[in-house]
């Protein structure tokens, strides 16, 4: 047998310390990066276009590759000498075999995100496998069990913010339900000439640092206008106790970042054709580090076939939102020998990706400008209900609202990983002990909502939640499911144009595993922005427990928003069967966008024995908020 194909459910084991060792270390590391070559001494270098590769035995090479996307000579990290990576065609039924060699300085490794496949195959470091060393070749090797769009990245130190990604292409066995005549991938990334050591760096200093949109004296002057003086007087000085921007939508923003459709700039323009009459096919993979874009065609509705890579019922929409490491294909059909813009605007609206589909090469549609700048509110606070006339004090004594304080409380919760529903005894008041079986303990349902339609338990924050690390928590959060998120609320009002929303979205075949969860995990998304501090439960990785799952159990996974960020949550390994309102067609997903002071469930069937990670997708965010799940 393969010594690749290893059935045994676990690698050597390594400690999560020396996990996060490993991922500081590439951080040192990638300052060699950083030192090579890479700005006045590089030479000036074209951005070639991906390859595309076929068949089911590959060789990849990661190494160093002198870019120019602004200007400024820079060094990235490619794969077979583009970026992004060569798109690789598979099909469904085949057994890929993947050589990859390392030609770096420092350690590398591929992630083949949301392939269902042996732990081993996984490709993370410090749990799948010791990654790969400089000069080493590892071999890839899994069988295919699915089809549709999907990508691959590094998951060592920050190399996928310098560019190591690429596309992923597995055609169906059987006769594609999708009817289309072309085919086009649609790869949206950021680019920085920063080093990502430094970009971290300097959010741990001020995570505010890369918002150039934060309130001006002519901003206080039209808010004063528009609701009076009292009422302005109270919403500033309760942001400013808050120490919180209504403004902070996105940890960092075009004013570091350029972004890319498939490797281009927009001046750059990436170019698809088409000619009249034909469906085409796009299959938008965001592959950025940490930019969330919000998608549109002036000109064409877009009909959305595929979801992470999963055929769901068609769905016709104006827009809708990609969160990082999400996938989407749709089908759009263009009555006219034209040109169109496709537009990838950031979340917070400092930027944007851009290409062209268009009839002739020569041909090429205006470029739409940005929608407005959202601002966040209450609802994004996990307050969602709350009136705009509740005054700073009235929201100083609700419990949670921790104005810039520093407890330093230590409630010596470190072990209590998750809250288990089992056996839910009724609402624990914040910062009390919860009566729950806590953590890892298997028990058995009682009081929970039926499958398909989400968890009827109440919203529960651990003592874990109340420290030095965690700047606010919800709690009366938003369900997310029919949200299409900050900044798109209105457009269907405004603009006319339908945006996407998961509720929206319905499996094309019948839910495969129908059993009733047998627990229930409620999983708090949580951070400190002031410090940059992110976490699960209010626990960081380096001191957190390992999630347990029992194999062949069937749970319900919640999780809760406490923070105004938007954080695209990735388990590897299983589904996460989004709970939509109809438990015959559950979507599967392999990435969740968790909206701001929000709630959302999905169901998880435990059908893989190893170790798995878990963890919020926003590159600076992963240290953090990262969790290893155990299926045992």
């Amino acid at each position: 047998m393969n010594k690749y194909l290893d059935s045994s459910p676990l690698v050597t084991p390594i400690s999560r310390r020396r996990f996060v060792t490993g991922i500081m270390s590439g951080l040192a590391g990638g300052a060699a990066l950083a030192g090579l070559p890479a700005s006045a001494e590089a030479p000036q270098a074209s951005n070639p276009l991906p390859s595309e590769l076929r068949g089911n035995q590959f060789d990849l090479h990661v190494n160093y590759l002198p870019v120019n996307f602004t200007g400024r000579a820079r060094t990235a990290v490619a794969v077979n000498g583009t970026v992004p990576a060569p798109v690789l065609r598979w099909r469904e039924g085949d057994t890929v075999t993947i050589n990859v060699t390392n030609h770096l300085a420092h350690d590398t490794s591929i992630h083949w995100h949301g392939l269902i496949l042996p732990s081993n195959m996984d490709g993370v470091p410090g749990l799948s496998f010791d990654g790969i060393r400089p000069g080493d070749t590892f071999t890839y090797q899994f069988p295919l069990k699915q089809s549709g769009t999907y990508w691959y990245h590094s998951h060592s130190d920050f190399q996928e913010q310098r560019g190591h990604y690429g596309a992923i292409v597995i055609d169906p066995a059987e006769p594609d339900p999708v009817a289309y005549d072309r085919d086009y991938v649609v790869l949206l990334t950021d680019w920085s000439d920063q080093s990502p050591q430094d970009i971290y760096a300097t959010l741990k200093k001020e995570g505010h640092y890369y918002n150039r949109r934060r309130r001006t004296v002519g901003d206080l002057w039209e808010e004063i206008r528009q609701k009076g003086v009292s009422q302005t007087w109270r919403d500033r000085k309760m942001w400013n106790e808050m120490r919180m921007s209504d403004r902070d939508i996105a940890d960092v923003t075009g004013y570091t970042y350029t972004y890319l459709m498939n490797g281009q700039t927009p001046d750059a323009n990436w170019t698809a054709l088409f000619k009249r009459g034909e469906k085409i096919r796009l299959r938008f993979i965001n592959g950025a580090a940490m930019s969330i874009f919000d998608i549109r065609i002036p000109g064409l509705k877009m009909t959305v076939v595929a979801s992470d890579g999963q055929n769901i019922e068609p769905v016709t929409v104006d827009e809708f939102r990609i969160g990082v490491a999400e996938t989407y294909d749709v089908i759009v059909e263009p009555e006219n020998d034209t040109a169109y813009t496709l537009f990838a605007q950031t979340i917070d609206r400092s930027g944007y990706a851009r290409g062209t589909l268009t009839s002739d090469p020569r041909l090429q549609a205006k470029v739409p400008a940005m929608d407005y700048a959202p601002v966040l509110t209450h609802r994004d606070m996990g307050h969602h209900d709350m009136g705009m006339h509740h005054s700073a004090h009235a929201m100083s004594d609700m419990p949670g609202m921790d104005h810039g304080m520093d407890h330093g409380m230590d409630h010596g919760a470190h072990s209590m990983e998750a809250m288990d529903h089992s056996q839910h005894a009724g609402h624990q008041m914040p910062g009390t002990k919860a009566g729950n079986n806590v953590g890892n303990n298997i028990g058995t349902t009682t009081g929970l909502g039926l499958a398909g339609y989400g968890s009827n338990a109440p919203v529960e924050h651990l003592p874990s939640e109340y420290g030095p690390g965690v700047d606010m928590r919800a709690f009366m959060p938003a369900n997310g499911l029919h949200d299409p998120g900050v900044g798109l609320r209105d457009h269907q009002q405004r603009y006319g144009r339908k945006v996407l929303t998961y509720g929206d979205i319905r499996n094309l075949t019948p839910t495969l595993d129908r059993r009733q969860p047998e627990r229930e995990i409620q999983l708090h998304l949580t951070g400190n922005m002031e410090r940059y501090m992110w976490s699960v439960n209010g626990i960081k990785f380096s001191d957190a427990e390992p999630l347990i799952f029992k194999y062949g159990e069937r749970l319900r996974v919640t999780l809760v928003n406490d923070t105004m960020m938007t954080h695209p949550i990735h388990l590897h390994g299983m589904w996460s069967e989004l709970e939509t309102s109809d438990p015959e067609y559950i979507p599967r997903k392999h990435t969740v966008l968790v909206q701001p002071g929000s709630t959302i469930s999905y169901l998880v069937t435990a059908d893989a024995y190893g170790r798995w990670a878990y963890h919020c997708h926003l590159l600076y965010h992963m240290p953090g908020m990262f969790r290893e799940v155990r299926v045992v």
